[in-house]
């Protein structure tokens, strides 16, 4: 893998990272980053078939892979996940909040209870785990990663739902930096763009948005999930040591053009369905 090439296959030997929507997509991509390393991973999510083919393909890069299925926004189900992987593979060194639900819906239409549904799993669903992995990452003063989106600070059109969530994870990231700092722990997001091959992508960005989101993203290309990986792997890292509290954007220069063409397409796209 790439990130060889640039940093020590054992940088987390002996360390233990659990990640939340580890089954696929972005978390699956962050994963394989992590085990090309050397660390013992704890991969959680609701569908346990996923996690089990996601896990042998981890194991066949060398890691040892504990699959734990657990929905995060029961924060006992997450505790009991936590405390599992503890007591096979040690307290967690680095904490990677994954998990995310959205789909696209104009804000007139929103249902409070599609409000609430991305709102639990992605902001609930993110203070639960870390709330829950807190007494583990102060034995190990260890790294808590969320996975957020342009969309907590630009308006993003039919993403109502999901950027009033997003915005609520860096607003935790930022108080968990600073409450959490005193214990060694530190805390920071990811912002990722357009990752493709990836479910958000595929259902997010179709036909006019995805040219859209191309011609509006300087360097011309969809993410890979190596390209968020490697963004974790960084901040896990004593490369890191000094670094918390900061969303680390990584998205092509995506977001620096804002998203009125994207915009524009969605609502398009939304009017010929009509």
């Amino acid at each position: 893998m790439k990130i060889l090439e640039v940093l020590t296959s054992n940088l987390f030997r002996g360390q233990t990272v659990f990640i939340t929507g580890g089954g696929s997509g972005i978390n699956l991509g962050i994963a394989r980053n992590f085990a090309a390393l050397g660390a013992n991973l704890t991969i959680c999510s609701r569908d346990i078939e996923k996690l089990e083919k996601a896990a042998d393909e981890l194991r066949a890069i060398g890691a040892k892979v504990l699959p734990v299925s657990a929905d995060v926004r029961d924060a006992q189900a997450v505790a009991s996940a936590l405390a599992r992987s503890e007591a096979e593979l040690g307290p967690a060194n680095v904490v990677i909040s994954g998990a995310a639900g959205n789909f696209t819906c104009e804000a007139e239409k929103l249902s409070p209870n599609g409000f609430k549904t991305v709102v639990d799993i992605d902001l609930m669903g993110s203070f639960n785990l870390a709330r829950m992995a807190f007494e583990q990452l102060k034995k190990t003063r260890g790294s808590l990663i969320f996975i957020s989106a342009g969309l907590a600070w630009l308006p993003y059109s039919h993403q109502a739902h999901a950027a009033a969530a997003k915005a609520g994870i860096d607003a935790l990231m930022k108080n968990l930096a600073l409450e959490w700092g005193q214990f060694g722990i530190r805390s920071n997001s990811i912002a990722p763009g357009y990752i493709g091959n990836t479910e958000g992508t595929m259902k997010l960005a179709k036909g006019p948005v995805l040219e859209a989101v191309l011609a509006t993203t300087p360097l011309a290309r969809l993410g890979s999930t190596d390209d968020i990986g490697y963004a974790a792997a960084f901040l896990a890292s004593p490369l890191a040591s000094f670094v918390t509290g900061t969303v680390v954007v990584v998205d092509g220069g995506h977001y620096l053009e804002g998203p009125a063409l994207l915009n524009a397409a969605q609502r398009s796209l939304s009017a010929q369905t009509v």
